[in-house]
């Protein structure tokens, strides 16, 4: 496993791969920052790396960088998997709650109902923190709820990506 850094305008964010693929982009001391970071190898050059880190910057600047740039690799079960392919088709700057990823899931998955609650838990273990959007899904209320990296975070995200959303 490999990882680099990058200064982002919320911090600093810790970008891992896989060799291949990004597996992982955490805030620095946000919730479920993995623990075994200190096992991986620093590459600064690693090309999914530096792609990544051209991605991001192309974020933080105001574009809409397309996320098939990247190759990702998700780590989980197979739930979580799929709440995280729901929010990757999440377009930029659109906002949809727990409760519509919920519904979502629950109609492929040929079932009556799903748990926004269940689905609230996935989305915060999302390990991709920005190119699997997460920060776009909010209360069935239009509350901001929960974010890994915080809620403050999330305000920036959200603002950063739509003049419309002033949280």
């Amino acid at each position: 496993m490999y990882y680099c850094t990058y200064k982002s305008k919320i911090g600093l964010l810790y970008l891992i791969s896989d060799g291949e693929s990004l597996i992982g982009c955490y805030l620095e001391g946000q919730k479920y920052f993995p623990n075994n970071i200190d096992n991986y190898y620093l590459n600064e050059e690693l090309s999914i790396l530096a792609k990544s880190k051209d991605w991001l910057e192309k974020y933080f600047n105001g574009e809409n960088p397309s996320i098939d740039e990247i190759p990702l690799n998700y780590i989980g079960t197979e739930f979580r998997k799929k709440v995280w392919e729901v929010l990757k088709d999440i377009s930029y700057g659109e906002l949809v709650t727990y409760k519509h990823i919920a519904e979502k899931i629950a109609k492929a998955k040929g079932l009556e109902t799903m748990s926004a609650q269940a689905v609230g838990g996935a989305v915060g273990h999302n390990p991709l923190l920005i190119f699997i959007p997460c920060h776009r899904v909010i209360g069935v209320d239009g509350s901001l709820t929960g974010y890994a990296a915080g809620l403050e975070n999330k305000r920036f995200l959200l603002n950063l990506e739509s003049d419309n959303n002033h949280y």
